[in-house]
């Protein structure tokens, strides 16, 4: 994939192409998800980033049905895995079998897990175990997986959606830094307004309920990926990115401000996310190029997931999200 800058002949017709298709691919999704505008969203600038997003939310908030809608109306192939405290690596990445011809000659099959798709949900990844998690991590990362020494590709477009419960904590394994930092946005997804509800009950509880329909197709995404790592970034958008992300971090040498309250922060990835993320907003607005408003806007799904508080400063009520929009006021 080229990573040239677009240029100022071709570009106007690609992105507003690319736009429109994307803007029809979310009113499509909204029209079956109802009261959940910002999850799609941030879902779809995932997607676009070329990234994997970790969905977190109370069960019944439509967050199975958000990857199974996705995948028809992108026409992505996708597949689903429940995470659970038996499941083993072979079961997601696959596994060799030992197979017997008809002339009597054994050889060794490799069997594809599910893994082996386009667009993954990872339900509930949270409940399976540590080694079973980290399965994931390679095919995440490189987008390939090995086995019995063996390496096999995975496909060209490769996105993992992943769901985790935030109050169940029995027979839950939290997901380490490592894992954690390879999703490109935390997706919070909250409960709907009353209006969205009253909308969602009545659509879906009479009749048959709408299905969604294709709006286009893999190469479709990938042309737009391709697009967002060619949007030119202005530098006082770069700086933002940066002061951002470094003011996310630990500062032993300060006593007071927010720096004090973080005991870890965001490395390197996050600004390459959020860079990319950026980049994904603007293209899916109809934007030629990206604000410090996206910045802004992204700040707490792009860092969230990357940084954790001091013990004192959880003591005294802080979270990671309050932690991030004072930061933002301070610098912005």
């Amino acid at each position: 994939m080229t990573t040239e800058i677009l240029s100022e002949r071709d570009a106007p017709a690609r992105l507003s192409a690319a736009s429109q298709t994307f803007g029809r691919v979310r009113a499509a999704l909204n029209a079956v998800i109802f009261g959940q505008g910002e999850v799609i969203e941030q879902t779809l600038i995932t997607l676009l980033a070329g990234g994997h997003g970790l969905l977190i939310g109370v069960p019944g908030l439509a967050k199975t049905k958000l990857v199974d809608s996705l995948g028809t109306v992108l026409g992505l192939h996708a597949n689903r895995v429940q995470f659970t405290p038996d499941l083993m690596p072979g079961d997601i990445t696959g596994s060799e079998v030992m197979e017997e011809s008809a002339s009597g000659e054994r050889a060794f099959r490799f069997i594809r897990g599910p893994v082996f798709t386009e667009l993954l949900m990872a339900d509930e990844i949270n409940r399976a175990s540590p080694r079973t998690q980290s399965a994931l991590l390679q095919a995440m990362q490189e987008k390939h997986v090995t086995v019995a020494g063996e390496r096999h590709d995975l496909p060209k477009l490769f996105h993992v959606l992943a769901t985790q419960n935030p109050l169940e904590h029995e027979g839950t394994y939290p997901l380490p830094e490592a894992q954690l930092d390879r999703f490109l946005l935390q997706i919070d997804i909250g409960y709907p307004d009353l209006a969205a509800e009253r909308q969602m009950l009545l659509a879906t509880t009479v009749g048959e309920e709408k299905r969604p329909a294709p709006i286009c197709g893999p190469d479709d995404l990938l042309e737009a990926q391709g697009l967002v790592r060619r949007i030119p970034v202005g530098e006082k958008v770069v700086d933002s990115i940066l002061t951002l992300v470094r003011a996310a971090r630990p500062d032993a040498d300060q006593a007071g401000g927010v720096r004090r309250m973080i005991a870890w922060g965001p490395g390197p990835r996050a600004s390459q996310a959020l860079m990319l993320a950026v980049r994904a907003r603007a293209l899916l607005d109809g934007r030629y190029a990206p604000s410090t408003d996206d910045v802004l806007a992204l700040a707490g799904p792009v860092l969230r997931h990357r940084m954790a508080l001091a013990f004192s400063a959880r003591a005294e009520g802080a979270t990671t999200a309050s932690v991030i929009e004072q930061l933002c006021r301070e610098l912005f």
